[in-house]
């Protein structure tokens, strides 16, 4: 099959339409590793929509790098134009997909300049941060990082943007999402700031309900909207929406359905001429409140061009196809829409830059360009290794281990966690060691707190996630570290994740108490940490 670009107008109105959405699926080859079956559809639904109806984009997750790289060539198989192949990669490729590079979050650069790192060494590894996610992204057929996050993480309370902003500051995230998207620009891939107005103060995860933005337009444009301008100056190829409600700016629909906001503020008033793209549908602030399809035609009446993961596709086509013939929106917008994807679409089939190894016009050449002796690199570990050591905080060394001791590992969920396998050096180490482990996670019941003159290495996981509902302590985990402190069994303490976390418990520990934390809770991360924090005994 030979991809070809056709002329938009040669689109019907439903085509034109499919060519707007992005659904979410499995990066698994087969059906039964459906991981979601309520988001990711079976092979032949997905063949359908891509084929049949035209859909114009994929998001994945799940799988391996080598098996996404099979699973993108499967896609563009079963398209007749150019897909838009997408994944939240914010950390990498390796955050999603195992094989490839995984880097700390976002936050850990900022903690190297509080570290006291030059912010031009900051911005350098930001770059590269970029530069190897576009890499290793074009070498497993992906062709658009929804990255950076360009929200300022100004409330630690915050359950969804935390460890994945760059900064708490407008100056800080502008001058580091900056460079993650110079990092990446080198490469045929496209890049989105998100999320637009900004999703940096709320305590309510939107993924769960619909937060609520108090403040007026004033804080709005010196705090929220700087790093925006940023991205745009540098020229950002998207911007995603944020599902929040903000009345200053809009005080009857939330940002992804304003066209107060998407039109309004991000396409006129900040000049943003790139792809509006919604954060998905399907997260509980728009589903919970408004119809699948009646989201996706407010969404496209507010300014969107790309809908993101509607709950019902072939609903959603329908039902915009509906507004533009009963005068609801207007069909010169669904075209400028679809001239907007045209645009994005070309940028990711033609390469332009000296490497060649990546060059596949969709005129003349089928198959993806994979290559998979790309993924991983030394000089890409060497990169996440160097944020990693220069943001990572360690007080003191374990100077000994008792025949009784143990290391006891918190975790929100172990059966989905990608960084605990049993040779995850947090396990292995300590057990080599002589250590007992022991795991507990949200699942475990509790465990009678009752044992006395054990000590107890404690090593806790924990960051802001998305679908937590909380970027607060789990209260296992306080109450564990409350329960070893006051009996004075606790010997270590390691924190992978939170710096907010670390910053709780550190005016209750005694200097004599050594401890370790890292923004990463990858196993290179666990290694650099532990290596330290144990010193001569590791």
């Amino acid at each position: 099959m030979t991809h070809l670009l056709p002329e938009p107008d040669s689109l019907s109105l439903p085509e034109q339409v499919a060519q707007m959405l992005v659904v979410r699926a499995s990066g698994y080859l087969f059906d039964h590793q459906i991981q979601y079956p309520s988001w990711e559809p079976s092979a032949e639904v997905l063949r359908h929509w891509l084929t049949d109806l035209g859909v114009g984009g994929v998001i994945l997750l799940g799988g391996s790098a080598g098996e996404i790289a099979c699973r993108c060539q499967q896609l563009q198989e079963w398209s007749a134009i150019p897909l838009l192949l997408a994944a939240d990669i914010e950390e990498g490729v390796g955050q999603r997909f195992s094989g490839a590079t995984w880097f700390p979050p976002p936050l850990a650069l900022a903690g190297m300049v509080q570290a006291g790192a030059a912010i031009e060494q900051v911005q350098q590894s930001a770059q590269a941060m970029g530069a190897w996610t576009a890499q290793e992204a074009l070498a497993i057929g992906l062709n658009w990082v929804l990255a950076p996050v360009v929200d300022v993480n100004n409330n630690p309370q915050n359950p969804v943007i935390n460890v994945r902003a760059f900064g708490e500051t407008p100056e800080l995230v502008s001058q580091l999402s900056t460079a993650f998207i110079q990092g990446a620009q080198p490469y045929p891939v496209l890049t989105t700031a998100k999320h637009f107005p900004g999703h940096g103060d709320t305590a309510t995860d939107s993924h769960l309900d619909l937060p609520v933005i108090p403040h007026d337009c004033d804080r709005i444009y010196n705090t929220e909207y700087p790093p925006f301008q940023a991205a745009i100056a540098a020229h950002v190829d998207g911007v995603m929406s944020a599902h929040l409600l903000i009345p200053a700016l809009d005080p009857d629909y939330p940002a992804t359905l304003s066209p107060k906001i998407l039109t309004g503020e991000l396409r006129q008033k900040l000049g943003f001429e790139g792809l509006i793209v919604t954060d998905a549908l399907v997260m509980g602030a728009i589903a919970n409140q408004y119809g699948a399809n009646e989201a996706a035609v407010l969404a496209v009446a507010a300014g969107a061009d790309i809908l993101m993961m509607p709950a019902d596709p072939l609903g959603a086509i329908s039902a915009v196809c509906e507004a533009v013939e009963r005068g609801r929106i207007p069909l010169e917008q669904i075209e400028a829409s679809v001239e907007r994807i045209w645009r994005a679409k070309q940028k990711i089939t033609r390469y332009e830059v000296e490497d060649t190894s990546y060059q596949h016009a969709w005129e003349t050449h089928t198959p993806l360009q994979i290559d998979l002796d790309r993924l991983g690199t030394a000089e890409a570990i060497d990169a996440t290794t160097t944020i990693l050591k220069r943001s990572n905080v360690v007080h003191g060394q374990i100077t000994a281990i008792p025949d009784n001791a143990r290391t006891l590992i918190i975790v929100d969920d172990l059966v989905d966690c990608e960084f605990l396998s049993r040779k995850a050096l947090a396990i292995d180490l300590p057990r080599k060691l002589g250590y007992q482990v022991q795991i507990v996670d949200g699942n475990t019941p509790e465990i009678p707190m009752d044992k006395v003159g054990q000590p107890t290495f404690l090593q806790l996981f924990i960051r802001g996630n998305p679908f937590r509902g909380s970027a607060q302590l789990s209260r296992q985990a306080e109450a564990w570290f409350e329960f070893l402190l006051q009996s004075d069994q606790l010997q270590a303490l390691a924190v992978y994740g939170s710096p907010y976390a670390l910053a709780q418990f550190q005016g209750q520990l005694s200097a004599e108490i050594p401890y370790g934390f890292s923004y990463g809770q990858m196993p290179l991360a666990q290694k650099l940490v532990l290596k330290q924090l144990l010193g001569q005994l590791g």
